[in-house]
Formats: C-alpha cells, structure tokens, sequence
C-alpha cells in the first residue's frame, strides 16, 4: 500500500518523534562518516573500515559479558559502545603494527585483522548467549543495524561525535592531506607522520562505533566509504571534496530515513546504504570528473579536434601547390573515406575556414590562419623527434601525430626556444599531391 501524501508530508517535516530522531541521527552520521571516509579514500585503506567494523563485534560482545559479571546492565548501550570502540582501536593498532613491522601490504593486514577478530567475535557471541546470568537476545541486531531503537541520547552523541569530527578535520586537513598523497614529504617536513596515522585510524573508529547502531558493523563500511568515492566524481579540491562528501552522507541518511519510515517493514540501515549505491551510480554515469558521459564527451571532442586538424593540415599541405584543393588530393593524404571528406569539408564550410569554389575546395584566412597555426604544432614535433629523439625521417610523421594534438601553448613557447627559429620548420616529408 503506498503511502498517502499526508503521510509523506509528515514524514519530511519530521513531525513523529521517533521519525525525528532517527533521522536526524543518521543524517549527522552521514556528515561524519563522509568526512571521515574522504582522507580514508584518498588514503587508499577503504577497506580499514570494512575491517573495524568486523572488529567492534567482539568488543560488544566481552563488554556485555563484563558488565554482566559486574552485576550490571548487560545492554547499556554506553558501555557496549566503549567496548565496541576499544576492539575497534586495537584492530587499527594491529593494522598499523602488522604494515610496520613486516613486509606485509595494507590488503594483507587488513585481511588478517577482518577475519580473526570477526571470528573471535562470532566465538564470544555463542558464548554469551549460553550465559545463565544474563540475556544476549539482541546482541546480533549490531551486525545489520537497529535504527528503529535509536533514541534522543543517541542522536545527541552523534551529532557531538560528528561536530568534534569536522572540528578536527578542519584543524588537520593540510596534515591529513599530506599524509594521504605523499607521507614521505610529510615526514621529511617534520610531521608526526604515525601519529597523524593514528588520528585517522582512531577516528574511523569512532565513527565505526556510532554508526552500529543505524547501518550495523556489516554496512559501516558503506557510510564510510560510497559518500567519499561519489564526490570523486563531482570534484577534485580537498576542500570541495570534503564539503561533497558530507553533503552526499547527509542527504543518503535523510533519504533512507524517509524512504524507510514511509515503507513498512524497510530497515533504515540498508535502505540508507542503498540510497548512497544509487547516488554513486549515478555519479558514475553523470559526473563531470570522470564520469562516463563526460570522459565519452571529452573523448568525442577530441576527436572531432583531431580529425579537424588532421583535414587542415592537409589542405594546407595541398594548397601550397595549387590554392584550388581537389577532393582526390585531400583523399589521398590519409586513409579517409569519401563520406568523411566530405562530412569534413562540411564542417569547415560551416566554420567559414573553407570557401567552395568550381577549381575545387579554398581555405579562407581564417582557415588559412587556423592551418598555418595546426602546420607548425606538427612541424615543431617534427623537428624535435628528429634532433633530439632520433627518429629517423621517414618515420617521424606518425610519431608526431600522436603527439601533437595535446600540445599545449607553454610547451609550443618552450619548443620554439629550443629550436631558435620563428620561422615554419620545413617538412621531412615533401607531400605529393595528385590532381
């Protein structure tokens, strides 16, 4: 049964307590976690979280035994949170210790940790289910999430956790980022590189911890890391990167909150991790930093550019010795077809870089400006393959076409200086031309 527009209403203003508090919740975890799961991308440890995570279930699982020996509440959620947060510390003291003291990589390390504490964890948890003193039911819902018993406390400890989290994140940014791209620069500056390394470890952690409760420790992982890998695609500044990031969560936490309160039966956790799938892939395809549809524009534009300045060239090359360029002349200076002479002649008409004329094809001066323009780009190459690469003659056309058209106008300033000459550079190749 769908729901009715004043349930939608009600669910977008926040008017349920319970509505309120769980999304607002996930909401300020959505902007901690991307935050965080930003420097643990560019880090290249995206899979550190997926390992902390696994590894909190053992420490829930002996903080509920230890305060049930204690004669305490076994399920406070305080001291199964500093539990959780403890194993989730050693499993980054582990991974570090594991990548600095042997020739293991971070897969490796994280690997070994994921898998021994997980299964330490699954061992403890049988265990205190059997205990006589105390009831374990519910321990399990961690491993997938319970947002629905979330309470006012626990959104306060969130939105604190993923305040100190942006405060810390703003003070360490320039630190953060040099520990990412380049650690040895930041060591040779004097940095406290494994210090630094351990300030983002511990805050994966924590953020590991409060986001149990919600997503559960099998989807942490995911909060850490689509927001972060999503704004990949829409920027490339640190700065903008980390706002995107944080936004991305956000609004994942909010949709998969309402999505999950409108729809009955639907578990926050993972309908909030597949909003944030959904926005990824849709990143993928529509990003304008290597999305799909803008890496196959650019693509696309580069050829047209390559296949106008391929056209030029040669009536360039064909118009110095008759101005009147023939079809057959300018078909015979590549392997081009008649329809692609023809749709490119078209183009050039369209540009006003070439007038039709009865003798045949006439570039005008601006056509005449543009060619010269793509001739010595291409000559330039020439000359340089020839006396410095020592390619031979003969050879050095094609080498150059595969060049030339990403050259830019510093690197055409530089090649000028070098060969001393403001003059266009001879061809190696004389073109002949058929009429």
């Amino acid at each position: 049964m769908f729901p009715t527009a004043e349930q939608i209403w009600g669910v977008l203003v926040l008017e349920e307590y319970n509505t309120r508090v769980v999304i607002l919740g996930v909401m300020a975890l959505g902007v901690a976690a991307g935050l965080v799961g930003t420097f643990l991308l560019l880090r290249k440890r995206a899979l550190t979280a997926d390992a902390l995570s696994h590894a909190t279930l053992p420490g829930i699982t002996v903080a509920f035994m230890v305060m049930v020996a204690l004669g305490m509440q076994g399920k406070s959620m305080f001291g199964l949170m500093i539990g959780a947060f403890v194993f989730g510390c050693i499993g980054v003291l582990l991974i570090l210790g594991i990548r600095r003291t042997t020739k293991l990589k971070d897969d490796a390390a994280i690997g070994i940790v994921l898998s021994v504490l997980f299964g330490l964890g699954l061992c403890l948890l049988r265990l205190a289910t059997e205990m006589p003193s105390g009831n374990a039911a519910g321990l399990n819902g961690f491993i997938f999430g319970k947002a629905a018993s979330m309470v006012a406390s626990d959104t306060k400890v969130i939105a604190i956790v993923a305040l100190c989290t942006g405060i810390i994140v703003t003070v360490l940014r320039k630190e953060l980022t040099a520990l990412c791209f380049d650690e040895n620069f930041g060591a040779v500056q004097g940095w406290p590189i494994l210090r630094l390394d351990i300030v983002l470890m511990t805050l994966v952690a924590i953020v590991t911890v409060i986001a149990l409760q919600s997503v559960g420790l099998v989807l942490a992982v995911a909060m850490l890391i689509v927001p972060a890998a999503s704004a990949r695609y829409w920027c490339t500044k640190i700065g903008s990167l980390l706002v995107a990031s944080a936004i991305i969560g956000c609004l994942g936490g909010w949709l998969g909150g309402v999505v999950s309160a409108l729809v009955p039966k639907m578990p926050t956790g993972p309908v909030i991790v597949l909003v944030c799938g959904g926005w990824f892939i849709f990143s993928f395809i529509f990003g304008p930093v290597n999305g799909i549809v803008a890496r196959q524009w650019r693509i696309w534009r580069l050829n047209r550019r390559i296949e106008m300045q391929h056209i030029l060239r040669a009536m360039y090359e064909v118009s110095s010795e008759n101005p009147f360029c023939k079809f057959n002349s300018i078909l015979c200076c590549r392997s081009w077809s008649q329809t692609q002479v023809k749709r490119l002649l078209s183009r050039l008409i369209r540009q006003k870089y070439v007038t039709k004329e009865k003798e045949g094809w006439v570039l005008t001066d601006a056509g005449m400006q543009k060619a010269t323009h793509v001739v010595r780009n291409h000559r330039l190459w020439e000359a340089y393959l020839i006396n410095y690469a020592d390619i031979a003659p003969n050879h050095v056309d094609r080498d150059a076409d595969m060049i030339e058209h990403v050259l830019g106008t510093s690197m055409v300033e530089k090649l000028e200086a070098l060969l001393g000459s403001d003059n266009l550079p001879p061809s190696p190749h004389p073109l002949e031309v058929t009429s």
